[in-house]
């Protein structure tokens, strides 16, 4: 059977990116929809093409298998597939809520990703046995989306309404996005980067299959006060001079309320203090919260003040560039 040229087919370089394939398609399916062209079979014939072309290129690990054969895939006898596929599996659900049923698609697609055709020429013993067999309901695609939370909701956690916008196509073959809202429950101590998984969210599946999960990845926003330090939540507390040399209790915030720390005596100007438990779930457990003591003097002085800082400076022998 003949090599079919999915690049060729959707009109892009084979170093196209995804965003350049997905526009190539959503434009020659407007164009090749057979209900805009009824009774007309080239145009018929061209939207299976264009379709069976986007379901490969869209699909990273189908693509890179599809190029990896390239056009000699009738010599792969001793073709050396890349590590991982041997248990690869690909669906065949269209995305935007089409679905594609694996009889629309070519032999030679068939015969490469599934189907009655099984591998075909390939043989092989691992190669083969995930892409042969009768073909089955196969599970929708996970999908990734970002979900961007305050630092208070990533600690404190909770329920969230979020609304996303799915990728869908009208009957007459017309790409759009329509808004989908989620009740999501955050975990407290959310760390930026993390995951929230929610299952069958995802793409749909194909002959009856489960849908894929949507994943969120979390993203923390800046926050005026607060920084973090992996899964630790640092804050700056402002100290007087003789808070430092004496000790003192001073209220520190936290994300769930002030306290009260003690501050002992003789602390230097930016040593921090660790409070347990306060901070973001980590892989060990919750982070903590450290508080950097920042000493500040006072910017003016009374004369008496004048005085007093005087009459300390003459009693002590104290050099903060030899005790450093």
């Amino acid at each position: 059977m003949d090599y079919k040229d999915y690049y060729k087919l959707l009109g892009v370089k084979r170093d196209a990116s995804q965003d350049d394939i997905s526009k190539a398609f959503k434009k020659l399916a407007r164009q090749c929809h057979p209900d805009l062209n009824p009774g007309d079979c080239k145009a018929e014939g061209k939207f299976k093409e264009i379709n069976e072309a986007y379901e490969v290129l869209r699909d990273p690990e189908k693509r890179k298998l599809y190029d990896q054969l390239g056009p000699n895939w009738q010599h792969g006898q001793n073709f050396q597939p890349p590590p991982g596929y041997e248990n690869v599996r690909f669906h065949f659900g269209g995305q935007g809520g089409q679905q594609f049923d694996a009889g629309g698609f070519s032999d030679f697609f068939q015969t490469i990703f599934g189907g009655s055709g099984g591998m075909g020429g390939f043989g092989g013993s691992g190669f083969g046995q995930g892409f042969g067999g009768q073909r089955r309901p196969a599970r929708g695609q996970d999908v990734e989306a970002a979900l961007e939370l305050t630092l208070e909701e990533a600690y404190l956690g909770g329920s969230k309404a979020i609304t996303l916008q799915e990728e869908a196509v009208t009957p007459d073959g017309r790409p759009y996005l329509k808004p989908k809202t989620l009740s999501v429950n955050i975990p407290a101590g959310m760390r930026d980067g993390g995951k929230i998984r929610l299952a069958g969210q995802g793409s749909q599946g194909f002959g009856g299959g489960p849908a894929g999960d949507l994943y969120l990845k979390i993203t923390i926003r800046p926050h005026s006060r607060f920084k973090l330090e992996d899964v630790n939540v640092v804050v700056d507390v402002p100290v007087a001079p003789w808070e430092a040399a004496l000790g003192a209790s001073v209220r520190v915030p936290t994300l769930d309320g002030e306290i009260d720390l003690n501050i002992p005596p003789g602390i230097g100007s930016g040593r921090k203090l660790r409070i347990r438990g306060k901070g973001l779930q980590g892989k060990a457990g919750r982070g903590d919260q450290l508080v950097r003591v920042m000493i500040q003097v006072p910017r003016t002085a009374t004369d008496k003040e004048r005085a007093l800082w005087e009459e300390l400076a003459k009693a002590s022998d104290f050099n903060p560039r030899e005790h450093h």
